[in-house]
């Protein structure tokens, strides 16, 4: 079923609109689609809608003006949704910031194409299509015509076990350096009163090949960039080196029959020996901030010891399914996710969670692929493999931060996007201004070719994306895993942290240690409660069922049972309508807690979390008192003083009530104390929190590991969460910690202040390099040698002042 909506004739000619075809999520019905369609005709420049119910495609004729993205948010405006899909690209050719911004230009002008980001660093581009809009051919021939290699790149976290692409050869150095070292002979002869010349003809024959043969890579990449009408570091090399070239060849041909006069040979050939040389040691340390990524790759075993009908054999990775039992001995990595069926053991775990101290481990416990088996024989029921194996989503994770752009980043963009035209102006008015005031061309040439050299974009280009590389890796190693580089850029602004109690601050596995009936014996009350929470996740439902199953008691059948959103339960059993929670739960239904009362705020001063069961069957009774104790975790008084020790305050925001809470607050000495918070008010909490701070600049993180923490985690400006809670609050979070170690938390924000101070040296000397050494090369007090010198060794500081982060140490374990 499809409908049309044209609208109109408008201005624009039917040859200048664009067409965009992408897919639809949530239609139901014809209604659905007149909907949608009516949502894209009422925007402004869009001449023809058409949606297609069968495909659930849309297919939209607009003015040039109009984006995807403005589609896209008429559509989710009208309550349906344009899925995406991220596609991922490696890049071949780049060599500066231009290259990065004529890239993005081109992918962002695919059809289809939401959003673009290239990472000169990783040397990738991470696409945001719309789905169904664009393919990955179109856009590896959108790089093709913009000058550029592409091809496809496997999926994040899919690459384990493959070894590192090799490195840049070194051998075209080695040459270029053996035929530009004669040339430089005349500079060495200065230095002691001497005037060592080669003959020119001879000059020409060792600088030829080095312009032309080692030197081609300039050409082409510069070429590429002429052709797609911009500029890049190549095209200046190529014309810098060029023209000193061409210089000393005329000069050759016109005075070498009247007495050698003095040739330039040595400044290109020079120059593109230490362009080369600079590359090289840049790829080389930039091959160093991905080890993180690589030695998470090697540690998952290529092999795994299947035990099927009794029989153990050994068969690839790949060939175990979810469930089947795999056999890990002594001294072997564990080759996948899964819950330990038999024997005892260690585990080394430190290269995924940082943790240095190996892991008992029983039956029941589960264990994570890549870990080391240190002691014991085990047998492993397979509960993840593949893609969804930890060990997959953490390089995931890690190599989406490493991708991902920070926001200070497009400073640099915008810089690098008139950086090269700019140098080139300036260096033809050098040309001008020296020829015609001082009447001396070959002075003229000589300068601009400086400027020429000088000017290199890529310092800029690598100052941000190799910090984050080296930051997110050596976070990465220490159990602190950065989902993006935008929670890393702004974790080193939090002034306030605000915790969860339970799971968080507290070991999480709280005791019942009170039990007191009213109007029932306690065995009852014990197995109502254990019937009401049987089904449950919780914590606390878990204390209760535990102490049920180890006194042996028969738990009755519970049905209609519902959970009441930060309250508690209701359920009914044998009869009863039942209901087990907080005390505002049972001042909501009426019941009376009389003497119980007192008893309950001594519990809670004393930190004991009181929980309340009750009958409304008829008039609300009271049936019995619940006190659950949770031990303080060792580890979160510590992390507390470290966040104190880096000036941030601490709050504490948790459902709990009162007297649990700030007895908690107190031990820890926590700052800012929020008790008795539902799940779906914590987030207002938290934009309280960023009301205090925002206006000086500060900004809010949040901790928490259960599902009721996520709506807090996505409102923070940095969410934290736990491995060792729910996957749905790790994806709220813009950070992870593969420990339950509050103390990890004052580490994240440690090196992401490190990472974002190594990005703004980074940026400084960039900029100072060319802001000084430009006007320097104009106005004739470098030489091109010198620049080139000066314009290798930039981009080669900037990748080795950021792999400096390697060294943090943490201070959690």
């Amino acid at each position: 079923m499809s409908a049309t909506h044209t609208l109109p004739a408008r201005l624009a000619p039917a040859s200048a609109l664009k067409e965009w075809r992408f897919a639809v999520e949530g239609m139901t019905c014809a209604s659905c689609v007149a909907r949608v369609e009516k949502a894209l005709a009422n925007t402004p420049g869009v001449e023809e809608a058409n949606v297609n119910f069968a495909t659930e495609q849309a297919s939209v004729r607009a003015s040039p003006e109009v984006s995807l993205a403005t589609l896209k948010a008429a559509i989710e405006k009208a309550g349906y949704a344009v899925p995406e899909q991220s596609l991922r690209l490696k890049i071949g050719d780049m060599t500066c910031a231009s290259c990065v911004a004529r890239v993005e230009k081109a992918l962002k002008q695919v059809p289809g194409v939401l959003s673009a980001e290239v990472n000169l660093a990783l040397e990738t581009a991470e696409v945001t299509v719309a789905g169904g809009a664009a393919t990955l051919p179109q856009l590896i021939a959108a790089v093709d015509k913009a000058g550029y290699r592409a091809q496809a790149l496997q999926e994040p976290g899919a690459s384990q076990g493959q070894p590192p692409q090799p490195g840049a050869p070194w051998w075209p150095i080695a040459v270029a350096a053996a035929l530009s070292a004669p040339l430089a002979l005349p500079m060495f002869g200065l230095l002691f009163g001497k005037m060592w010349m080669l003959d020119g003809w001879l000059q020409l024959l060792l600088a030829t090949p080095v312009q032309f043969w080692l030197g081609a890579r300039f050409y082409k990449a510069g070429w590429k960039a002429v052709r797609a009408g911009a500029g890049n570091m190549d095209l200046l090399v190529a014309v810098g080196t060029s023209a000193a070239y061409g210089l000393s060849v005329y000069m050759l041909l016109r005075h070498g029959e009247h007495g050698m006069p003095h040739l330039y040979f040595e400044a290109s050939a020079i120059v593109i020996t230490l362009v080369l040389l600079g590359k090289w040691l840049e790829a080389r340390a930039k091959r160093q901030t991905t080890e993180a990524i690589r030695a998470l790759n090697a540690l998952r075993p290529e092999t795994a010891r299947l035990r099927r009908d009794g029989q153990d054999r050994e068969v690839p990775i790949a060939s175990v399914r979810v469930g089947d039992l795999v056999v890990v001995r002594p001294g072997e990595r564990i080759a996948v996710d899964g819950e330990v069926m038999e024997g005892a053991t260690e585990v080394d775990e430190s290269l995924i969670t940082g943790e240095s101290l190996p892991v008992n481990k029983h039956a029941g416990d589960r264990v994570t692929g890549g870990a080391i088996n240190a002691e014991g024989l085990i047998v492993v029921r397979t509960t993840a493999v593949g893609a969804e194996s930890t060990l997959a989503r953490i390089v995931r994770m890690v190599e989406s931060a490493q991708a991902k752009k920070a926001p200070i980043q497009r400073l640099v963009d915008q810089v690098s996007a008139v950086f090269v035209p700019v140098v080139i102006v300036i260096a033809f008015v050098t040309l001008l201004g020296w020829g015609f005031a001082g009447g001396n061309w070959e002075t003229a040439i000589l300068n601009a070719v400086a400027v020429l050299v000088i000017a290199c974009p890529c310092a800029l280009g690598l100052a941000t994306p190799t910090a984050i590389m080296a930051g997110t890796g050596v976070a990465a190693k220490h159990g602190i895993l950065i989902k993006d580089a935008e929670a890393l850029e702004v974790a080193h602004q939090v002034k306030i942290v605000a915790f969860d109690k339970t799971g968080t601050l507290t070991e999480g596995k709280p005791e019942l240690v009170a039990l007191e009936p009213a109007n029932i014996s306690r065995d009852a009350a014990l197995a109502w409660s254990a019937a009401i929470q049987s089904g449950s996740e919780h914590p606390l439902a878990k204390a209760v069922t535990q102490l049920a199953l180890k006194e042996q008691l028969g738990v009755p059948a519970a049905s209609q049972v519902r959970a009441v959103a930060g309250r508690g339960m209701s359920a009914v059993v044998d009869s009863h309508e039942l209901r087990l929670g907080s005390p505002r739960f049972m001042q909501e239904l009426g019941v009376e807690l009389g003497a119980f009362a007192a008893r309950a705020q001594a519990l809670e001063a004393q930190g004991r979390t009181v929980s309340w069961l009750a009958d409304v069957t008829g008039a609300p009774q009271l049936l019995a008192l619940l006190a659950f104790g949770d031990t303080v975790k060792a580890s979160a008084a510590p992390a507390v003083a470290s966040l104190h020790a880096l000036g941030i305050q601490t709050a504490l925001v948790t459902g709990d009530n009162r007297g649990s809470a700030e007895a908690v607050a107190k031990q820890l000495g926590i700052d800012i104390v929020h008790f008795q918070v539902l799940p779906e008010n914590k987030a207002d909490i938290i934009g309280q929190l960023k009301d205090q701070v925002n206006d000086q600049g500060g900004r809010v993180a949040m901790v928490g590991d259960g599902i009721n923490d996520a709506p807090a985690l996505a409102a923070a400006d940095v969410g934290i969460a736990m491995s060792t809670g729910t996957d749905v609050a790790m994806q709220a979070a813009g950070i992870t910690l593969m420990r339950g170690n509050p103390a990890l938390v004052a580490d994240a924000i440690d090196i992401s202040r490190r990472t974002y101070a190594k990005i703004r040296q980074n940026l400084f000397w960039a900029f100072f390099y060319n802001v000084v050494g430009i006007p320097l090369a104009a106005f004739g007090l470098l030489s091109p040698v010198i620049a080139g010198a000066a314009m290798a060794f930039s981009s080669f500081s900037v990748v080795m002042n950021a792999l400096l982060l390697r060294r943090w140490k943490g201070t959690s374990k």
